[in-house]
C-alpha cells in the first residue's frame, strides 16, 4: 500500500511514516520546497498549490500539517494562521483528493479534541456537540474542510487528538529540564483534567484508522484521563524528583493571555469510546506505567 503524509516532518508524521514503512507501506511526504526525492510531492496550502498527480494512485492520505497551537503568543495574526494553516491545507488536499482519477480509500485528516472546549469534570466522547471558545471553532472549520473528499466517496475520519507525550518532543519538551531540576508544578488548582495518548499508541492508532472502516470524528485519547495534579506527581515520580511547587492561575493568565485558558488551564475529560469499540487495543492506557516506560525507570 501507498501512504501520503502531510506534516510528516513532525513529532506524530515523522513516527508515522517510520511506522508504516516497518509495516510495509510505501511512503510518500507532501513537501512545501521543490522535490529532492521520489517520494516527495510538492504542495503550498499557503499559495492553494498542489501536485494532484504526485496524489495518484495512493491508498491513504494522513494529513497532520498545521501551526502549533503553543508555539507563540496568541496575536490576532497566529490565530488566523492556526486557523489557516489547518483550513486552508485541508481544503487544498480534499480537493485534490476529490478530482483524482484513482482516489484514495481513505483521507485521515487530523483533528484535535480542542473541539469540545471546556468540559470541566464531565466525560465527552465523539457524540457530544462542539464546545465553546477559538480552538473548539477551529477545530469545526477544520474538519468541514475535509467535505469534498467524503462527497467524493472517499472514507474520511478525524482522529481528533489529545496531549501526545513523547520522550524527546511535543508537550514534555519544555517540560522535563524543569522537573529534572525538581521544579515540576502543577498548574492552577491542578484539578483540570488532561487527555493524553502516547507518541506510540497515537501512531498505532492512526495505522488502525487507515485499516478500519471508521469514519468521521474519532478520539484518539488514553482511556485514562488525569488531573493536572496527578500528571505533576506521575511525571515527577518516572523522574525520580519531587513535585511541590504550583504555578498560580494569574500568573499563568498574565504570561500566556487568551491562550492559558485554552491550554494549560483548560479541563478535557474525553473518552476513546469509538475507537475502544473498534477493538483498539492501547499499549499504554494508563498514566504512571507509561512515563515510567517512557523514560526507563
Amino acid at each position: 500500500m501507498r501512504a501520503i503524509i502531510s506534516g510528516a516532518s513532525g513529532l506524530i508524521g515523522g513516527a508515522l511514516a517510520a511506522h508504516l514503512r516497518g509495516e510495509g507501506f510505501v511512503v510518500s511526504k507532501l513537501v512545501r520546497r521543490e522535490p529532492r526525492h521520489p517520494d516527495e510531492v510538492f504542495w503550498d496550502p499557503a499559495g492553494g498549490r498542489i501536485d494532484a498527480s504526485g496524489l495518484e494512485g495512493c491508498d491513504a492520505v494522513v494529513h497532520l500539517a498545521g501551526a502549533g497551537v503553543g508555539d507563540r503568543p496568541w496575536t490576532a495574526a497566529y490565530k488566523k494562521q492556526i486557523r489557516d494553516s489547518r483550513v486552508k491545507g485541508t481544503a487544498l488536499l480534499a480537493g485534490a483528493l476529490a478530482g483524482l482519477d484513482a482516489r484514495p480509500r481513505v483521507f485521515v485528516s487530523g483533528s484535535a479534541v480542542g473541539f469540545y472546549g471546556s468540559t470541566g469534570d464531565h466525560v465527552r466522547d465523539e457524540e457530544d456537540p462542539q464546545g465553546g471558545g477559538f480552538l473548539a471553532q477551529v477545530v469545526a472549520d477544520w474538519e468541514g474542510a475535509a467535505s469534498p473528499a467524503a462527497s467524493a466517496g472517499i472514507r474520511v475520519v478525524h482522529p481528533r487528538t489529545g496531549i501526545v507525550l513523547a520522550r524527546d518532543g511535543g508537550m514534555l519538551k519544555p517540560l522535563l529540564p524543569l522537573f529534572r531540576l525538581g521544579l515540576g508544578a502543577k498548574l492552577g488548582a491542578g484539578r483540570q483534567w488532561m487527555s493524553w495518548i502516547t507518541l506510540r499508541d497515537e501512531v498505532r492508532a492512526l495505522t488502525h484508522l487507515i485499516s478500519s472502516e471508521l469514519s468521521g470524528p474519532v478520539d484518539l485519547v488514553s482511556p485514562d484521563p488525569v488531573t493536572n495534579a496527578t500528571f505533576t506527581k506521575a511525571l515527577a515520580g518516572a523522574l525520580g524528583r519531587p513535585s511541590f511547587l504550583t504555578v498560580p492561575a494569574p500568573a499563568l493568565r498574565l504570561a500566556l493571555r487568551e491562550f492559558a485558558d485554552e491550554g494549560p488551564l483548560v479541563s478535557q475529560r474525553i473518552a476513546p469510546t469509538r475507537l475502544l469499540a473498534d477493538g483498539f487495543a492501547f499499549a499504554d492506557p494508563e498514566l504512571a506505567p507509561a512515563l515510567r516506560v517512557m523514560f526507563g525507570r
